[in-house]
């Protein structure tokens, strides 16, 4: 049993679907802008936390021995001195 095409039917079925689609493909890219924008957002720097200038310099003054030893292990006390001459007793 079948029932009688009716094209009125049928083009309002396309123009929901249209919308319908036209809904979705919106909310997608509002979705990507919002999330885009957030992801070019600079960090907020809250108090406490590590700033990464601050590390950065810190980092660099480590590195920079003025004694001249540069061995962080044996200021540690972790491993032996290559500067040593002789064995600390």
């Amino acid at each position: 049993m079948k029932l009688p095409h009716d094209p009125s039917q049928t083009a309002q079925r396309i123009k929901v679907g249209m919308i319908g689609l036209a809904a979705v493909v919106l909310l997608v890219g509002l979705a990507s802008a919002i999330i885009g924008s957030a992801n070019r957002e600079r960090p907020v720097a809250t108090a406490g936390t590590a700033q990464p200038d601050v590390v950065a310099n810190m980092g660099v003054s480590n590195l920079v021995d003025p004694a001249g030893a540069g061995e962080p292990l044996a200021e540690m006390g972790v491993a032996p001195s290559a500067n040593s001459q002789a064995p600390a007793q």
